[in-house]
């Protein structure tokens, strides 16, 4: 077998792959064994019969395709072996030359990872950030559960501040048409809890029950939505019901309603201790994905376009998800931002880049610190995703070839920066 190669870019590659006769004898006797137990030879039972009269009495044409796929799947991989190339997909074939099972000549258009200059990820030294807990931060907590647990008193008297009204509410723009997730039913709000865009919340005070009003509002200019930024909405509201909030007190009393707590303090060293806990994960991911991420910048690694197409297209398919799950369509998505399909991924291409950059980092990485995943450590993770997982359909995801796979590369992304993490605040 004679290899050539021709460099078209730092991630693509065309190979040259010529095979004579003695490359593609294996090859064909391979095929021809495949064929044996399968056609029917006269005065030979079946699976018996001599390969050559096998030969005569197969359709050639069949024979010839499979004898093809498999001669090309064959010295493809032999080449990619052979030349140590890490491919990013399936290569583009162009046949050039076939003598039936003597000679073969074949283009092979490649995507590889090209060169991986990771910096030295050894000497990059930082602390993760210590979190700390207010008594402020313990007062609002307080604060929330004192209004979950408010009684709610209906009232026919107009809203006032600090009432929890029942509403419906529609947006519109300036052309009539409706505005993705500016609409609800039966959706409660208390009044003053800023949970709504400014002025909303204030234009339902002195509405009573079964009142409808439409008002125009625009969105921050930092809304945390690029697209609404700025942009005048106007909505159509009915009360439906109105009603006060009667709290309780915030004592001893109160912390045995909210949870086992004796008293008001162990109430409130429970909410201390949970929130230092949060707040020390989100710190701990945080550094993580910092670390990750200037890494990323000082490393200088080639890659591959259909990788990160194929990142986008994940991301958009874990967007349309999320949009199916609100009664949002996809098509319905693009119109409400006045964007194409092509121009949608062009908006999360640089994010995909980046996705698949650090994911190749972290590969190469973990090949050098010699990180492993062990079939316990795999057959442990199965385990437990399985227990939190009952349903039938998820149990057998989770126990294919491929959700196998996905869940030890998880694994393996984990133990790699953990790595990082421990030179990083290793002094």
């Amino acid at each position: 077998m004679r290899i050539s190669k021709k460099v078209d870019s730092p991630t693509k590659l065309t190979l040259t792959i010529t095979a004579d006769v003695d490359d593609l004898k294996p090859v064909h006797a391979h095929t021809l064994r495949h064929f044996t137990k399968s056609v029917k030879v006269p005065g030979f039972r079946a699976g018996h019969a001599p390969a050559a009269m096998v030969e005569k009495h197969v359709n050639q044409q069949v024979f010839l395709d499979e004898f093809m796929e498999h001669a090309l799947n064959d010295l493809y991989g032999k080449t990619i072996d052979a030349e140590k190339l890490r491919t990013a997909g399936p290569p583009n074939v162009n046949l050039k030359k076939f003598v039936p099972y003597t000679e073969l000549e074949f283009e092979a258009e490649v995507e590889i990872i090209g060169e991986v200059k990771i910096a030295n990820y050894k000497a990059l030294k930082r602390q993760i950030p210590k979190t700390v807990v207010t008594a402020k931060d313990i007062e609002d907590v307080l604060k929330t559960l004192q209004d979950r647990s408010a009684e709610r008193r209906e009232v026919k008297v107009a809203v006032r501040p600090g009432d929890e009204v029942i509403i419906d509410f529609a947006g519109h723009d300036a052309g009539g048409k409706p505005v993705v997730n500016a609409n609800g039913k039966d959706y409660p709000l208390v009044i003053g809890s800023s949970s709504f865009i400014p002025g909303f919340e204030e234009n339902l005070v002195g509405m009573k029950t079964g009142d409808k009003k439409e008002f125009s509002l625009s969105f921050p200019a930092d809304y945390a939505v690029a697209d609404m930024q700025g942009q005048k909405i106007s909505f159509k509201t009915t009360v439906k019901k109105v009603s006060e909030l009667v709290s309780q007190n915030i004592d001893d009393k109160f912390a045995a309603t909210v949870g086992p707590f004796a008293t008001l303090s162990d109430l409130k060293d429970d909410i201390k201790k949970q929130l230092l806990a949060e707040r020390q994960q989100q710190a701990e991911r945080d550094f993580q994905n910092q670390l990750i991420a200037d890494l990323a910048n000082k490393s200088n690694i080639d890659v591959p376009d259909g990788l990160v197409d194929s990142q986008v297209l994940s991301m958009e398919e874990d967007e349309k998800k999320n949009l199916a799950f609100k009664g949002v369509t996809w098509q319905e998505h693009l119109k409400d931002e006045g964007i194409t399909d092509k121009e949608h991924r062009d908006r999360h291409r640089d994010q995909a880049f980046q996705r698949v950059k650090g994911g190749l980092m972290l590969s190469e990485i973990a090949e050098r610190e010699n990180i492993e995943v062990s079939p316990a450590e795999l057959d442990a993770r199965i385990m437990l995703l399985k227990s939190q997982y009952g349903d039938s359909e998820m149990q057998a995801q989770l126990s294919s070839p491929e959700g196998r796979r996905d869940i030890a590369g998880r694994i393996m992304t984990e133990k790699t920066v953990a790595t990082l993490v421990e030179y990083a605040t290793n002094k």
